[in-house]
């Protein structure tokens, strides 16, 4: 199943909303629950960071440094707008799982 930009900008807001972490570490973290590769996190990233959604900031790590992660407030501001827009996605989707698994009315077949 793929999944879509909107969808994958709040999943990386709401790991980073927890604490900031480099990309690395945040694409091992979001690959223990979904599959996606660097290649797709760091372009989402970048974009992130355009929209003023992340802010990044340089640590020294073994005589190089690692780019780390952070939500800014406008960031949590959209976590918030998408996660209230995928509650209400998902009981409207629910709704067709659950009448799937339980039909009130008899869908007539072809013979």
């Amino acid at each position: 199943m793929q999944i879509s930009a909107d969808l994958l900008d709040g999943i990386v807001l709401a790991v980073l909303q927890h604490d900031d972490a480099y990309g690395y570490a945040l694409t091992q973290q979001i690959q223990e629950t979904i599959s996606v590769s660097p290649s797709t996190l760091y372009p989402v990233l970048r974009r992130l960071k355009a929209q003023g959604d992340l802010t990044t900031y340089d640590q020294p790590y073994e005589g190089r440094n690692r780019r780390y992660y952070r939500i800014t407030p406008a960031g949590a501001e959209r976590l918030q707008d998408i996660e209230t827009n995928w509650a209400g996605y998902k009981q409207a989707i629910d709704h067709f799982f659950t009448t799937r698994a339980n039909p009130t009315k008899e869908v007539p077949h072809d013979k």
